[in-house]
Protein backbone atom coordinates (compact mmCIF):
# COMPACT_ATOMS: atom_id res chain seq x y z
CA UNK A 1 0.00 0.00 0.00
CA UNK A 2 0.91 3.70 -0.17
CA UNK A 3 1.47 6.42 2.17
CA UNK A 4 -1.53 8.73 2.05
CA UNK A 5 -1.38 11.10 4.80
CA UNK A 6 1.59 12.58 7.47
CA UNK A 7 -0.28 13.64 11.05
CA UNK A 8 1.46 15.87 13.23
CA UNK A 9 0.29 14.91 17.00
CA UNK A 10 1.09 17.65 19.73
CA UNK A 11 2.83 15.37 22.89
CA UNK A 12 4.58 16.73 25.98
CA UNK A 13 6.81 19.33 26.69
CA UNK A 14 5.76 21.67 24.04
CA UNK A 15 7.12 18.82 21.67
CA UNK A 16 5.15 16.31 18.88
CA UNK A 17 5.37 13.23 16.74
CA UNK A 18 4.20 12.61 13.47
CA UNK A 19 2.32 9.96 11.67
CA UNK A 20 3.20 8.31 8.35
CA UNK A 21 -0.29 6.56 7.44
CA UNK A 22 -0.58 4.24 4.60
CA UNK A 23 -3.38 2.87 2.94
CA UNK A 24 -7.41 4.19 4.18
CA UNK A 25 -6.30 6.80 6.92
CA UNK A 26 -9.88 5.84 8.44
CA UNK A 27 -9.64 2.11 8.96
CA UNK A 28 -8.64 0.14 11.57
CA UNK A 29 -4.84 -1.13 11.22
CA UNK A 30 -1.14 -2.03 12.41
CA UNK A 31 0.84 0.95 14.32
CA UNK A 32 4.57 0.62 13.89
CA UNK A 33 6.82 1.86 16.56
CA UNK A 34 10.18 2.06 15.30
CA UNK A 35 13.71 2.13 17.88
CA UNK A 36 16.63 3.85 18.24
CA UNK A 37 18.75 4.56 15.35
CA UNK A 38 16.06 4.27 13.01
CA UNK A 39 12.67 6.73 11.67
CA UNK A 40 9.48 6.63 9.96
CA UNK A 41 11.38 6.58 6.72
CA UNK A 42 13.68 3.87 7.20
CA UNK A 43 10.37 1.78 7.81
CA UNK A 44 8.54 2.46 4.57
CA UNK A 45 9.76 -0.72 2.70
CA UNK A 46 7.95 -2.72 5.36
CA UNK A 47 4.86 -0.58 5.20
CA UNK A 48 4.17 -0.71 1.35
CA UNK A 49 5.13 -4.58 1.80
CA UNK A 50 1.83 -5.19 4.13
CA UNK A 51 -1.45 -6.06 2.65
CA UNK A 52 -3.36 -7.40 5.43
CA UNK A 53 -3.96 -4.38 7.27
CA UNK A 54 -6.19 -1.70 5.85
CA UNK A 55 -4.20 0.62 7.40
CA UNK A 56 -0.50 0.81 8.13
CA UNK A 57 0.57 3.91 10.27
CA UNK A 58 4.52 4.49 11.33
CA UNK A 59 5.33 6.60 14.17
CA UNK A 60 8.51 9.37 13.89
CA UNK A 61 9.06 9.04 17.45
CA UNK A 62 10.38 12.42 19.29
CA UNK A 63 14.09 13.45 18.41
CA UNK A 64 14.23 12.44 14.89
CA UNK A 65 13.20 15.27 12.20
CA UNK A 66 9.80 16.02 11.35
CA UNK A 67 8.91 15.06 14.92
CA UNK A 68 9.82 17.22 17.74
CA UNK A 69 12.69 17.72 20.45
CA UNK A 70 13.69 14.70 23.15
CA UNK A 71 13.16 17.93 25.60
CA UNK A 72 15.23 18.15 29.00
CA UNK A 73 12.87 16.23 30.75
CA UNK A 74 12.35 13.49 28.15
CA UNK A 75 12.32 9.38 29.53
CA UNK A 76 11.29 6.33 28.80
CA UNK A 77 7.54 7.19 30.86
CA UNK A 78 7.61 10.13 28.11
CA UNK A 79 7.83 7.64 25.24
CA UNK A 80 4.60 5.37 26.44
CA UNK A 81 3.17 8.65 26.96
CA UNK A 82 3.49 9.99 23.26
CA UNK A 83 2.55 6.35 21.98
CA UNK A 84 -0.43 6.97 24.14
CA UNK A 85 -1.16 9.83 22.18
CA UNK A 86 -0.67 8.10 18.55
CA UNK A 87 -3.03 5.82 19.78
CA UNK A 88 -6.23 7.80 21.30
CA UNK A 89 -5.33 9.45 17.41
CA UNK A 90 -5.70 6.44 15.87
CA UNK A 91 -8.29 4.40 18.39
CA UNK A 92 -9.15 1.82 16.04
CA UNK A 93 -5.73 0.16 16.15
CA UNK A 94 -5.96 -3.67 15.95
CA UNK A 95 -2.35 -4.23 16.23
CA UNK A 96 0.75 -2.54 17.72
CA UNK A 97 3.86 -3.42 16.22
CA UNK A 98 7.25 -2.46 18.22
CA UNK A 99 10.82 -3.08 16.85
CA UNK A 100 13.80 -3.12 19.69
CA UNK A 101 13.63 -0.15 21.79
CA UNK A 102 10.35 0.88 20.30
CA UNK A 103 9.13 -3.08 21.20
CA UNK A 104 9.88 -2.22 24.95
CA UNK A 105 7.64 0.72 24.16
CA UNK A 106 5.30 -0.88 22.81
CA UNK A 107 5.16 -3.76 25.67
CA UNK A 108 4.82 -1.32 28.65
CA UNK A 109 1.79 0.45 26.88
CA UNK A 110 -0.17 -2.55 27.01
CA UNK A 111 0.37 -2.80 30.29
CA UNK A 112 -1.60 0.39 30.91
CA UNK A 113 -4.48 -0.01 28.04
CA UNK A 114 -6.48 -3.01 26.21
CA UNK A 115 -4.87 -3.68 22.88
CA UNK A 116 -6.25 -6.46 20.90
CA UNK A 117 -2.79 -7.65 19.72
CA UNK A 118 0.97 -6.63 20.59
CA UNK A 119 3.98 -7.94 18.16
CA UNK A 120 7.43 -7.22 19.41
CA UNK A 121 11.17 -7.47 17.07
CA UNK A 122 13.84 -7.98 19.54
CA UNK A 123 12.76 -5.79 22.06
CA UNK A 124 15.60 -4.46 24.46
CA UNK A 125 15.37 -4.19 28.38
CA UNK A 126 18.01 -3.10 30.46
CA UNK A 127 21.00 -3.46 31.15
CA UNK A 128 20.89 -3.54 27.49
CA UNK A 129 23.69 -1.57 26.59
CA UNK A 130 24.48 -0.15 30.12
CA UNK A 131 28.48 -0.66 29.57
CA UNK A 132 28.58 1.73 26.33
CA UNK A 133 26.64 4.45 28.14
CA UNK A 134 30.05 6.62 29.27
CA UNK A 135 31.45 6.49 26.06
CA UNK A 136 28.28 7.73 24.13
CA UNK A 137 27.78 10.61 27.07
CA UNK A 138 31.45 11.78 25.97
CA UNK A 139 30.69 11.73 22.11
CA UNK A 140 27.34 13.35 22.53
CA UNK A 141 28.80 16.14 24.66
CA UNK A 142 31.32 16.68 22.17
CA UNK A 143 28.53 16.60 19.44
CA UNK A 144 30.96 13.50 17.74
CA UNK A 145 28.31 11.66 15.55
CA UNK A 146 31.16 9.53 13.97
CA UNK A 147 32.03 8.41 16.98
CA UNK A 148 28.80 8.12 18.06
CA UNK A 149 27.46 5.77 15.17
CA UNK A 150 30.58 3.75 15.71
CA UNK A 151 30.10 3.27 19.62
CA UNK A 152 26.63 2.05 18.68
CA UNK A 153 27.74 -0.65 16.07
CA UNK A 154 30.73 -1.72 17.48
CA UNK A 155 30.12 -1.48 21.52
CA UNK A 156 26.20 -2.29 21.73
CA UNK A 157 25.55 -3.71 18.71
CA UNK A 158 28.95 -6.07 18.37
CA UNK A 159 29.39 -5.35 14.83
CA UNK A 160 33.28 -5.80 13.37
CA UNK A 161 35.35 -3.16 12.01
CA UNK A 162 34.88 -3.92 8.49
CA UNK A 163 31.31 -3.62 8.85
CA UNK A 164 31.38 -0.43 10.32
CA UNK A 165 34.03 0.83 7.47
CA UNK A 166 31.86 -0.10 5.07
CA UNK A 167 28.87 1.42 6.58
CA UNK A 168 31.13 4.43 6.65
CA UNK A 169 31.83 4.05 2.93
CA UNK A 170 28.50 4.98 1.99
CA UNK A 171 28.48 8.58 2.26
CA UNK A 172 24.66 8.40 2.55
CA UNK A 173 24.09 5.96 4.63
CA UNK A 174 26.86 7.49 6.65
CA UNK A 175 25.01 10.98 6.84
CA UNK A 176 21.80 9.48 7.75
CA UNK A 177 23.44 7.17 11.23
CA UNK A 178 24.90 10.57 11.87
CA UNK A 179 21.91 12.35 11.91
CA UNK A 180 19.70 9.12 13.74
CA UNK A 181 22.22 8.58 16.38
CA UNK A 182 21.78 12.31 18.13
CA UNK A 183 18.83 11.05 20.46
CA UNK A 184 20.95 7.97 20.78
CA UNK A 185 22.89 8.13 24.37
CA UNK A 186 19.38 10.27 26.05
CA UNK A 187 17.51 7.03 24.44
CA UNK A 188 19.75 4.25 25.97
CA UNK A 189 20.02 6.37 28.88
CA UNK A 190 16.58 6.48 29.60
CA UNK A 191 16.15 2.70 28.79
CA UNK A 192 18.38 1.98 32.20
CA UNK A 193 17.21 4.40 34.56
CA UNK A 194 13.81 3.13 34.25
CA UNK A 195 12.65 0.70 36.85
CA UNK A 196 12.87 -2.96 35.59
CA UNK A 197 9.04 -4.22 35.01
CA UNK A 198 8.04 -7.32 36.97
CA UNK A 199 5.91 -7.94 33.67
CA UNK A 200 4.50 -6.39 30.00
CA UNK A 201 1.91 -6.37 28.13
CA UNK A 202 -0.60 -8.10 30.42
CA UNK A 203 -3.47 -5.89 28.87
CA UNK A 204 -3.13 -7.12 25.58
CA UNK A 205 -5.11 -10.10 24.55
CA UNK A 206 -2.42 -11.42 22.15
CA UNK A 207 1.48 -11.24 21.96
CA UNK A 208 3.97 -12.07 19.22
CA UNK A 209 7.73 -11.80 20.19
CA UNK A 210 9.85 -11.89 16.84
CA UNK A 211 13.77 -12.60 16.63
CA UNK A 212 16.10 -12.87 13.66
CA UNK A 213 17.41 -16.31 13.52
CA UNK A 214 20.94 -14.90 13.57
CA UNK A 215 20.52 -13.24 16.88
CA UNK A 216 18.34 -16.55 18.19
CA UNK A 217 19.92 -17.19 21.76
CA UNK A 218 23.28 -14.69 21.33
CA UNK A 219 24.72 -11.55 22.53
CA UNK A 220 23.72 -8.63 23.07
CA UNK A 221 19.87 -8.82 20.96
CA UNK A 222 18.94 -12.55 21.43
CA UNK A 223 19.70 -12.53 25.49
CA UNK A 224 17.59 -8.99 25.51
CA UNK A 225 14.96 -11.01 24.23
CA UNK A 226 14.86 -14.02 26.09
CA UNK A 227 14.88 -11.32 29.37
CA UNK A 228 11.70 -10.02 27.63
CA UNK A 229 10.01 -13.57 27.07
CA UNK A 230 10.81 -14.53 30.72
CA UNK A 231 8.43 -11.34 31.36
CA UNK A 232 5.62 -12.85 29.17
CA UNK A 233 5.58 -16.20 29.67
CA UNK A 234 2.11 -16.36 27.02
CA UNK A 235 3.63 -14.64 24.26
CA UNK A 236 4.42 -16.61 21.20
CA UNK A 237 7.36 -16.55 19.60
CA UNK A 238 8.31 -16.38 15.97
CA UNK A 239 11.60 -16.62 14.46
CA UNK A 240 12.68 -14.85 11.16
CA UNK A 241 14.51 -16.86 8.80
CA UNK A 242 17.91 -15.15 7.63
CA UNK A 243 17.78 -12.30 9.48
CA UNK A 244 19.30 -10.15 12.32
CA UNK A 245 18.55 -6.95 13.89
CA UNK A 246 18.23 -4.94 11.29
CA UNK A 247 15.31 -7.10 8.70
CA UNK A 248 13.28 -3.70 8.22
CA UNK A 249 16.32 -2.72 6.37
CA UNK A 250 18.00 -6.04 5.16
CA UNK A 251 13.95 -8.07 4.54
CA UNK A 252 11.26 -5.96 4.38
CA UNK A 253 9.31 -7.75 2.36
CA UNK A 254 10.28 -11.16 4.89
CA UNK A 255 9.17 -8.91 7.98
CA UNK A 256 6.12 -7.68 5.73
CA UNK A 257 5.00 -11.33 4.78
CA UNK A 258 5.28 -12.25 8.70
CA UNK A 259 3.26 -9.47 10.31
CA UNK A 260 0.68 -10.71 7.37
CA UNK A 261 0.68 -14.12 8.99
CA UNK A 262 -0.11 -12.73 12.58
CA UNK A 263 -2.99 -11.17 11.82
CA UNK A 264 -5.48 -12.01 14.26
CA UNK A 265 -9.23 -11.72 12.60
CA UNK A 266 -12.08 -10.99 15.20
Amino acid sequence: MEQTIQKKLPVGDHSWVTADVYGDPDAPGLVILPGAMSDAHAWRHVATAIGAWPSVTVVNRRGRTPSGPLTGSYSLRAEVEDLGVVLDEFSGTRALFGWSYGGLIALLAAEERPLPQVIAYEPVIRPFGRHALPDLKAAHEAADWDATVEIVNRRIAGLGAAHVEALRADRRAWAALRRLSRPAHAELAALNAAPPPHALARRAARVDLIIGRHNHGTAPYGTSFDDVRQLIPRAEVHVLPGQGHMAHLQGPAELGRLLDQLVTTR
